[in-house]
C-alpha cells in the first residue's frame, strides 16, 4: 500500500500554507520565501524504511523512518520535533510533537494526486502534488 506513494511529486496547489506556518511559529521573512517556493517531494521506499526528501530553492530536507517508530526530526523551519508516521486506511499520518504542541501531516492519494493536509490547532492547510512522469 505504501508503495503507491513512491515517486517524485511536484507542488501544484497550496491553500492556507501561510496561516499554517504562522500557527506553528514561523517568522514573517521565512514565510514569505516559503510561500513563493514550489517544492518537489521525493518518496523512496526501501524495505521497511521510508525516505521523504523535500527539495526547493529555499531548503532541502530529508527524513527516513519506519512506520510506527518514533524519530527525531528537524523541520524545514528548524523546529526540533518528535515524529511518528503510521499508515491509517491508506493514508500516511505523520504526527510532530514539540514544546507541548502537536501538528499532523496527512499524505493521501486522491485521483492520482498526492494530497498533503497540514493541521495545527484549528488551522488546516492543503497542498496538492502531481506525480512527475
Amino acid at each position: 500500500m505504501v508503495d503507491a506513494f513512491a515517486g517524485t511529486w511536484k507542488l501544484v496547489d497550496s491553500k492556507n500554507f501561510d496561516d499554517y506556518m504562522k500557527s506553528v511559529g514561523v517568522g514573517f521573512a521565512t514565510r514569505q520565501v516559503a510561500n513563493m517556493t514550489k517544492p518537489t517531494t521525493i518518496i523512496e521506499i526501501n524495505g521497511d524504511t521510508i525516505t521523504i526528501k523535500t527539495q526547493s530553492t529555499f531548503k532541502n530536507t530529508e527524513i527516513s523512518f519506519k512506520l510506527g517508530v518514533e524519530f527525531n526530526e528537524t523541520t524545514a523551519d528548524d523546529r526540533k520535533v518528535k515524529s511518528i508516521v503510521t499508515l491509517d486506511g491508506g493514508k500516511l499520518v505523520h504526527v510532530q510533537k514539540w514544546d507541548g504542541q502537536e501538528s499532523t501531516l496527512v499524505r493521501e492519494l486522491v485521483d492520482g494526486k498526492l494530497i498533503l493536509t497540514l493541521t495545527h490547532g484549528s488551522v488546516v492547510c492543503t497542498r496538492t502534488y502531481e506525480k512527475e512522469a
